[in-house]
């Protein structure tokens, strides 16, 4: 009965599970790393389902410019020096997508501490992709890519929308991991795995 109330509640102001707050950074940290030594990939596990390693890995990372949601502009060739996650995703506001987002958002202790950048990219304008941003209360950024072009220099296939799709650039701007699967339950501890290694 609590359950049910709480969720018509729920439903009433619009929220859903990834609205709730994590619990404390700390906790938000250590759970991050929890999980990530539990979904951490394994030797022949390297982002490709077949198990080979993609062909991007190891080249440099095809640069591009592109406007944040905020009005920013963001050149992947000015964050080399950091580690650099681009998240290809479909569409702002629908399941798997806001999934994934507040998963990221909810790992965020654990992903600033590796001093990384994480950049979303969809072809949603930049008002979709600052209202999301707002409703979820997410920590970084999103870039819109309405032609598919970025989408394309990094083979992430694009007809409309993107696949959903994760390249990890090390902080020499060459291409450290691509995931061509994503499942949106355990990637953002994946993430941060890769990036702590």
């Amino acid at each position: 009965m609590k359950t049910a109330l709480a969720l018509t509640f729920a439903s009433i102001l619009g929220l859903s599970a990834c609205d709730k707050p994590s619990a404390s950074p700390a906790a938000a940290a250590g759970s991050a790393t929890t999980s990530a030594a539990l979904a951490a990939p394994g030797p022949h596990d390297p982002g490709s389902p077949n198990g080979n390693a993609d062909p991007l890995v190891g080249r440099p990372a095809p640069d591009f410019s592109a406007t944040a949601q905020d009005g920013t502009t963001v050149r992947l060739a000015s964050l080399k020096g950091k580690q650099v996650v681009l998240y290809f995703y479909p569409e702002d506001e629908t399941p798997g997508c806001t999934k994934e987002a507040c998963s990221f958002r909810d790992s965020w202790d654990a992903i600033g501490k590796t001093g990384a950048v994480l950049i979303g990219i969809s072809a949603d304008t930049q008002e979709s992709h600052k209202a999301f941003v707002s409703h979820y209360g997410l920590p970084f950024l999103l870039v819109s890519d309405a032609d598919g072009t970025i989408a394309k220099s990094f083979g992430v296939p694009f007809a409309g929308h993107h696949d959903r799709q994760t390249v990890v650039i090390g902080a020499d701007g060459n291409v450290k991991k691509v995931y061509r699967k994503v499942n949106v339950a355990t990637h953002a501890s994946q993430i941060v795995h890769d990036l702590s290694t």
